[in-house]
């Protein structure tokens, strides 16, 4: 239930405007959120590199409106990808972007999408880096899964995003798997229907179980994204397994999330990459974050109070 109500809040105009005007949200933001500006991204991601983790960019914004905006998003990618190339921050991946489709123009058009994200991939590859497409509502999943197959060719190495509380996820890891894409696994962080999704935590755990070792199993590149303590032990255990080396699959946490575990994963050796979003837009951001660990919730509230 509470679940629920965060993701109901993360569609609130009141809740946006009380939450993002209050003085005292912006430090707490800040765990969370790298900054405004591409110059915040590259110096937090500086930061995480000097500390042996890999990170993944992601420029908030959703719901582009037109085409202009939607230019607008891949130049901010294409302009954040030539500061941290110039930085010497993208050698081998170290440091790679995450891209919504529909911030580039998935609805409005998908072909235009298509066309944006491929002008990434293509900033991306001069970079010497590689993309992720992003996970959004479940209307967007079919058609960024269909870009992402069209591109394949072009740009073997852009990644994909599965989320593991959709019904339909088991089957599109086993397509992936086949391909030798990297597919990055998370839990899910949008609302969706029971008829297109697990609801309940502990099937959403079990589906996540399921959708890993396939994964695990199959030719790609797997990137587990979780918190879970459990089913971090799950990947460590499927690795050994199925003789997974330590560079061919990856962890994968948000920015501000458990950085102790982050850092003790890589130092392990494991890969350790960590998800860092920038930009104005960051209250959609926050508040699913928060819906899919509620837990967070309770730390944010004593935050802003002891700032009062």
């Amino acid at each position: 239930m509470l679940r629920r109500t965060l993701l109901a809040a993360s569609r609130s105009p009141r809740l946006r405007q009380l939450i993002v005007s209050a003085p005292q949200t912006r430090s707490i933001v800040e765990s969370y959120v790298a900054g405004e500006t591409a110059d915040d991204a590259v110096r937090v991601t500086r930061a995480l590199r000097a500390a042996g983790l890999l990170v993944t960019l992601d420029y908030l914004g959703e719901d582009t409106t037109d085409e202009a905006q939607a230019a607008a998003v891949v130049d901010e990618y294409v302009k954040l990808l030539a500061k941290l190339s110039a930085d010497g921050l993208t050698h081998g991946g170290a440091a790679e972007v995450s891209v919504k489709p529909t911030a580039v123009g998935l609805t409005l058009d998908a072909a235009l999408a298509r066309e944006n994200i491929a002008q990434i991939a293509a900033a991306a590859r001069e970079a010497g880096t590689t993309v992720t497409l992003d996970a959004e509502h479940y209307e967007a999943i079919e058609p960024t899964l269909r870009i992402a197959a069209g591109l394949r060719n072009e740009f073997p190495d852009l990644g994909c995003v599965i989320q593991a509380c959709l019904r339909r996820s088991a089957a599109d890891c086993q397509s992936l798997a086949g391909h030798g894409t990297r597919v990055r696994l998370c839990k899910g962080a949008y609302s969706e229907p029971d008829t297109v999704a697990y609801r309940a935590r502990g099937d959403v755990d079990l589906a996540y179980a399921r959708c890993l070792k396939v994964l695990m199993n199959g030719s790609g590149y797997p990137m587990m994204a979780t918190h879970d303590p459990r089913l971090i032990e799950i990947t460590g255990s499927l690795a050994m397994l199925t003789g997974r080396s330590e560079d061919s699959f990856e962890y994968q946490m948000l920015y501000g999330i458990r950085p102790g575990e982050q850092r003790r994963l890589a130092n392990t050796g494991a890969r350790m990459r960590v998800y860092v979003p920038y930009g104005g837009d960051w209250y959609g951001y926050l508040v699913r974050r928060l819906a899919e660990r509620p837990r967070n919730l309770a730390f944010f509230v004593r935050s802003l109070r002891s700032k009062n």
